[in-house]
């Protein structure tokens, strides 16, 4: 009888646990008020994760020849910098019909298991990611699952796995059902089950046949978390992954697959710091929000350009101007994962076009150890390790114009400074800094709590023990 008892007992608090675990209704995740529970599930992330940054490949634009062949010489000089994880743009084949521009938009995927003609061969692509397995780095995939192009074979022999509107396949829908102006791209039905396993399956293709380390998932939030949950157990039957999706706003994200999402809103905050709309102090209220919205430990994308806002917007150059290496500096110090957008390094000033031809110019270098010594520091510095593995940032300083944080762990530590505004600005810190070595220079400072320091218009400081170590 007390055997018996014991047993319902531990059903029902089982199930009060899976009560408890649910996800939130609609109406809880927009009020941000509500109290959230987080890792329901705990996220495995790979240990070489734990360091990283990110660098997103365009083999398209990255060189005249626009192969892998081609960008397979720079890999060298991207091992040198300390570059962890490739991410390739969209390598598939791209759909004829309803093109855009002359070679059309790297989401009109045709055909899920096969490479882009134009870059190379499949072999020639399984190959160099092998190379980057053999120079220790490790390669994710751009995933395109909310819709493919007009050619794929999909459209001809499984039509009921779109999503159709006046008995015709449709465009892309938006979240709330309304048409977008992606003329080029067909919108599939995450109803129908067949479709969703064969997703899974393509992307299973990828990790048998090239041994990719994961993918990052395009328009993530446009396809239902249902699925997302269904992926990561399949994908792991084969090895460890690192999945990004490219969303934001959704934390359900880091219950079901993803081990890093999108930090948009980071991106808009660094880009009106630098035209003068917003000071040091919404930094800190970005920062405080966040972590109020997310689960301990989150990784967030931290970047300062990507394929998308360079073509739109404009170049990292032509966004931030002067204020562009402190924004830098804070992308990498900050608490998430950084990015790097190929050519930046290169101080790339082209807006490089979605559906047209125009190389990245490698002619000037002059930002490259700029970025190395930052991709470095964040890689052999344990405070600015990702997630849980690194510090927590702790502003030391108070003001609109001078952002002073410092982040530690296991005896590392990182203090930055930076001056948000294009002016001289002055500011006291409310630690110590004693014993750090600069960064960005020779001179090691000392200075006590309350002690004015200034800056001069976009001027940072990046004061590191043990300090970077260059390859």
């Amino acid at each position: 009888m007390i055997q018996v008892s014991f047993h319902n007992w531990l059903l029902a608090l089982t199930c009060l646990s899976i009560l408890l675990s649910c996800k939130n209704t609609p109406d809880e995740v927009s009020n941000e008020d509500t109290p959230k529970m987080f890792q329901v599930r705990k996220m495995k992330y790979p240990l070489w994760a734990r360091n990283a940054s990110i660098y997103e490949v365009n083999i398209r634009q990255y060189t005249p020849e626009g192969t892998f062949a081609a960008f397979r010489e720079h890999l060298p000089r991207l091992k040198k910098m300390g570059i962890s994880i490739l991410r390739f743009m969209p390598i598939y084949p791209i759909s004829i019909s309803k093109r855009e521009g002359k070679l059309g938009n790297y989401n009109a995927v045709a055909d899920y298991t096969k490479v882009n003609p134009e870059y190379g061969t499949f072999e020639e692509f399984r190959d160099l990611i092998s190379e980057i397995h053999q120079m220790n780095m490790h390669v994710i995939l751009d995933w395109v699952p909310n819709h493919t192009g007009w050619d794929h074979t999909w459209i001809t022999t499984h039509p009921e796995w779109y999503t159709h509107l006046n008995d015709s396949i449709s465009r892309v829908l938006d979240n709330d059902g309304n048409p977008t102006t992606w003329y080029d791209l067909a919108d599939l039905n995450y109803q129908v089950g067949p479709m969703r396993n064969t997703m899974i399956e393509s992307m299973k293709f990828w990790i048998r046949a090239t041994d990719v380390d994961g993918f990052h998932c395009e328009k993530a939030g446009m396809v239902p978390d249902d699925f997302w949950d269904e992926v990561r157990p399949a994908l792991e039957q084969l090895k460890p992954v690192f999945m990004v999706a490219e969303w934001e706003g959704n934390p359900n994200h880091f219950e079901t697959c993803f081990q890093a999402t999108y930090g948009t809103k980071f991106y808009h905050l660094i880009n009106d710091i630098a035209a003068g709309k917003k000071n040091a102090n919404a930094i800190q209220e970005y920062l405080d929000h966040d972590r109020s919205q997310y689960p301990a430990g989150y990784y967030h994308l931290n970047y300062i350009s990507n394929q998308e806002e360079n073509s739109i917007n404009g170049s990292a150059e032509e966004r931030l101007g002067d204020a562009l290496e402190a924004m830098s500096v804070l992308a990498f110090t900050f608490e998430g994962i950084p990015m790097l957008y190929n050519g930046q390094e290169a101080r790339n000033l082209k807006r490089l076009p979605l559906t047209e031809k125009d190389a990245i110019e490698w002619k000037d270098d002059s930002r490259q150890d700029f970025y190395t010594k930052l991709i470095q520091l964040k890689h052999y510095n344990k405070s600015l390790w990702n997630g849980t593995n690194g510090g927590d940032l702790i502003r030391i300083n108070a003001g609109e114009e001078i952002y002073a944080f410092m982040r530690e762990k296991d005896g590392h530590r990182v203090i930055v400074l930076i001056n948000c505004t294009d002016h001289d600005a002055i500011t006291t810190l409310t630690k110590d800094m004693f014993a750090m070595s600069e960064v960005f220079g020779k001179k090691s400072h000392n200075v006590s709590a309350g002690t004015p320091i200034k800056l001069k218009a976009w001027e940072y400081w990046v004061m590191a023990n043990p300090s970077v170590v260059t390859q």
